[in-house]
Parts: C-alpha cells; structure tokens; sequence
C-alpha cells in the first residue's frame, strides 16, 4: 500500500470534522482497524480503497498519492497555467523541466500570498517576502560566484561571512513572520488581526485557487519528498515523528 494513504486517509477525515468513531462505521469496520489504516500499522484492501473515495468523494488515485487532485487528474507542463508560449517551444528535458519547477514556485507563491493579504498584515508580508528574496539572493550568489571570471566585487558582504549571515537573516524573518501569521506583534510591528483568516482545508484551497491548487500540493510533495532524504530511513522514526493527536 502506498506511504501515503494513512496520512490521506486521516486528513480527509480531520478535515471534514469526522470523528474516527463515525468514520469507522459509516465504512463498516471497527474503529480499532481504522486507527491502524491511518497509522500505517496495517494494510487494507483494494474493496476498502474503493469504500474509502467514495465515502470522501475523492478518486482512488488521490488516495494513494498517485495525483495530487481529488479527483484524480494528473499534472504536466502544458496543464500549469501561464505556462508562456517561449517556455512551450523549448521542448528540451532541460527546458520542461525548468518551465514545470518554474511555474510550480510562481503558482505556490501567488497562492501565499493571496492568503499573506487575508490576514490584513503588513509584517507577515514583509517579512516573508524578505525570507524568500533571501533565498533568491543565496541562490543567485552561488551560481554566480561559481564562475571565478565574474566580478566578485558585485556583492558587498564577503564571502565568508556572507552564508551565515544570510542564513540568520532568513532564520528572523520566518520567526517574525510565524509571529505575525499566529497573531504576536514583535518588535512593535502589526500581526494577523485574525488567525483564522488563514483556515484552509484542502478542499478549500482546491475551491479558491483551481489554477494553482495542483502546483501547490506538487511543491509541498516534492518538498516533503526531499526533505525525508535527510532523516535517518528507519521508518519508525519517520512515522514517530508524522503522528499527530486524533479527533
């Protein structure tokens, strides 16, 4: 069974305020069981699949983490929008895959920030604009200052100190910004005048952002995806640390 049908399985439900007890009954087996499903402890069958999208309204493929909409449609170049005639024509590897992550991070950001403005602060948006033009500068920099011909004069801070530096920098703006999305003014700044104006489910999002909703889930797959490479493979510390409290 795929990895991510428990965490599927248990999203779907926490999202829709149904109580494992209810959910176990309406789909006809023990509450015990279902707890099991979406541990991952055990596995369930193809009928329970099946039982399963139908009673959340949502595709078997969905389910099973082969596609990142509800309903089962898959995601390409050509489907991402505002994919630009130039980027069509390049129908290199090279040059798909560069339009695909492009438009993956332009959607994901558009998404952001539609809900930063929901919030009604100003802090939120600055600073998160600071932590990801950040980024930008760190990549850009490295990719820059690889080739020993460009003028390494172009950048002020030096190039020792210039990682660390940049590195604490993102790490203040996130923390600031985390405050400001919570509803906590640090050093005088606004904040969000109501957490909740961020509430979102997935089918909330796929709702208000059908453009953009298949890039977002993609880039927080590809995201996840990369960030497991870095934790220990031992699958009990990784399901250890995915556990949260059930409804």
């Amino acid at each position: 069974m795929a990895s991510d049908f428990p965490r599927i399985i248990s999203l779907l439900r926490k999202e829709r305020n149904i109580s494992q007890k209810k959910a176990a009954d309406d789909l006809g087996i023990s509450q015990g069981l279902l707890s099991h499903y979406e541990k991952g402890k055990r596995e369930c069958g193809l009928d329970f699949v099946v039982k399963a999208a139908d009673y959340y309204n949502v595709s078997c493929d969905y389910l099973l983490g082969r596609s990142p909409e509800p309903q089962g449609k898959t995601i390409s170049v050509e489907s991402i929008p505002e994919v630009s005639a130039e980027d069509r024509e390049k129908a290199t590897p090279l040059g798909i895959v560069s339009a695909f992550s492009k438009k993956l991070i332009i959607n994901s950001i558009n998404v952001l920030f539609s809900i930063f403005q929901k919030t009604g602060s100003q802090t939120l948006i600055r600073e998160a604009s600071g932590y990801l033009m950040l980024a930008v500068y760190n990549l850009f920099r490295a990719v820059y200052s690889a080739n020993p011909k460009n003028d390494q004069n172009f950048f002020k801070i030096e190039k020792a100190l210039f990682p660390h530096i940049s590195n604490a920098a993102m790490s203040v703006a996130y923390a600031k910004a985390e405050a400001a999305a919570k509803g906590i003014s640090v050093d005088g700044g606004d904040c969000a005048k109501d957490p909740e104006s961020s509430a979102m489910t997935t089918a909330t999002l796929a709702e208000e952002y059908p453009q953009s909703y298949s890039s977002v889930v993609n880039l927080i797959k590809n995201c996840e995806a990369r960030a497991n490479n870095v934790m220990p493979a031992d699958s009990e510390t990784r399901s250890a640390a995915g556990k949260s409290s059930e409804i």
